[in-house]
């Protein structure tokens, strides 16, 4: 089957031809329709992530899709030849920008019936990561007030909505030109970044989601509440992390000194900071399903590339200035 990898970090993805995905007794087998595009195969493309996430070059990349069910191991239960579902898959089942592809059975749900199959491509990854950001390891409250920045892209677009709809007040950072367009996914508060300042203009915070890292998340803590915690999921990696992870006591080791000072900074202003690197989760996905069909949530498809066009897709969301997501669409 056809498939997009990559043979060399730093190197645009190829077309190739691969074998078809092995589908164990727990396995979907799924026909794809689209694919998501997210910053994370952007940057383990870059070889950004290969000290915490191997891989042996060549291989596919893409971790978000929308397709439907052409077949099923054997002791799968829950779905059924035609369903129509969508994943963000699991890392030893990364290469989304496939034809096809295997799906471990927990990490695959039904996908929203009210939108289109490139707006459900759009949606695992980005929605997980708000999910379990906000309501996991935030434990969100209405009425707490939340800062997300990067509010326009797409896991920022997707996560104002979510915490509007938890009862949050929301802030966000973006450029002027998208200063309505974040307002009207439910932003109460936006924090031009070209000519503000975010920590001058805002304090008594109880969460933050921090996608930048480096000065911004150094700055995010200190507009925080006693008691209040930035997660950030750019990094650095914490010792919770690599634990959960199971990497090996030297990893462990190196990523507990990544995180040392801003751990010990966060302690100095008696809030918190932690790591989220998301995980694939059926049963939280058809939470958003649910929260899609109902009108709570809306997906935000910046630009569509068709199957051939995956490396220029890649590309442009690496450039920037795309609201919402990029997704690729097979033929």
């Amino acid at each position: 089957m056809k498939a997009f990898v990559f043979s060399q970090y730093k190197q645009p993805l190829q077309q190739a031809d691969v074998p078809e995905p092995a589908v164990g007794d727990h396995d979907v087998l799924v026909q794809v329709a689209a694919a998501g595009v997210n910053q994370l195969d952007a940057k383990i493309i870059e070889g950004e992530f290969k000290s915490i996430l191997p891989y042996s070059l060549p291989h596919g990349i893409g971790h978000d899709m929308a397709g439907s069910v052409i077949g099923i191991g054997a002791n799968v239960t829950g779905f059924k030849i035609g369903d129509e579902v969508y994943a963000r898959v699991a890392k030893d089942q990364v290469g989304t920008f496939a034809e096809r592809v295997a799906v471990t059975e927990a990490d695959l749900a039904l996908r929203p019936t009210s939108i289109t199959v490139a707006e459900a491509a759009s949606l695992p990854l980005v929605a997980l990561t708000a999910w379990q950001a906000l309501v996991v390891k935030g434990k969100l409250k209405p009425g707490q007030k939340v800062l997300i920045h990067a509010g326009a892209g797409g896991v920022g677009s997707l996560t104002i909505q979510l915490a509007k709809h938890l009862g949050a007040h929301v802030a966000t950072t973006a450029s002027a030109a998208n200063a309505d367009f974040v307002r009207s996914l439910g932003a109460d508060e936006v924090i031009d970044y070209r000519s503000q300042d975010f920590e001058k203009e805002l304090s008594g915070y109880d969460l933050v989601l921090d996608s930048l890292g480096g000065e911004n998340l150094e700055k995010s803590l200190r507009i925080l509440k006693p008691g209040g915690k930035v997660i950030g999921i750019s990094g650095p990696p914490d010792p919770a992390f690599a634990k959960d992870a199971g990497l090996n006591p030297l990893l462990r080791l190196v990523i507990a000194g990544l995180s040392s000072k801003i751990r010990r900074q966060a302690r100095k202003l008696g809030v918190s900071y932690e790591f989220l690197f998301m995980h694939p989760s059926g049963e939280q996905l058809r939470r958003i399903s649910a929260l899609i069909d109902d009108g709570a949530l809306r997906p935000i498809v910046g630009a569509t590339f068709p199957f051939t066009q995956t490396p220029q897709a890649v590309l442009a969301l690496s450039k920037g200035g795309v609201r919402g997501k990029v997704v690729v669409v097979n033929d």
